[in-house]
């Protein structure tokens, strides 16, 4: 009986010091400022894939001329994917179609991009697409920026 309450315990322990982790993750992450929730879809084909496979929900956080985006449900510290301003070509946008309304935020609006010759989709905010959009037009001088 001891024993089953002293492995209860270091679960439920264990568990609240995992939830605590992530929570502070995302607190380093966010520290800066300059992020908004964005999910991602690495490597699509041309055409529009409505079956909601293939998107991880993340964390994006502006850093210089750099995107870094950081996956939700992960204790990495550093960013999965880094976008560079100079290198993102915007395709076009669209709303969530099908069974990708259920896999993105209720809000989410879909920037298909190309980055460094592969493709891409950022799903976010309309708030957050602008200032996305904001951004890439704010490239410094001598830059080029391809916004559709």
């Amino acid at each position: 009986m001891v024993l089953a309450l002293t492995v209860c315990g270091a679960v439920v322990v264990l568990v609240l010091v995992g939830l605590f982790l992530f929570g502070l993750r995302r607190r380093l992450i966010q520290r800066s400022g300059g992020t908004f929730d964005c999910s991602l879809r690495w490597d699509v084909s041309t055409d529009p894939d409505t079956s909601g496979k293939g998107w991880s929900y993340g964390v994006a956080r502006y850093n210089g001329d750099r995107i870094e985006w950081y996956r939700v449900f992960s204790y990495a510290i550093r960013p999965r994917r880094v976008l560079e301003r100079s290198r993102i070509e915007v395709a076009g946008r669209r709303l969530p179609e099908g069974e990708e309304e259920l896999a993105l935020l209720s809000d989410a609006v879909i920037l298909a991009c190309v980055h460094q010759g592969t493709r891409l989709e950022l799903a976010m905010s309309e708030d957050a697409l602008t200032g996305f959009l904001a951004w890439l037009e704010a490239a410094p001088p001598g830059q080029r920026v391809n916004v559709a």
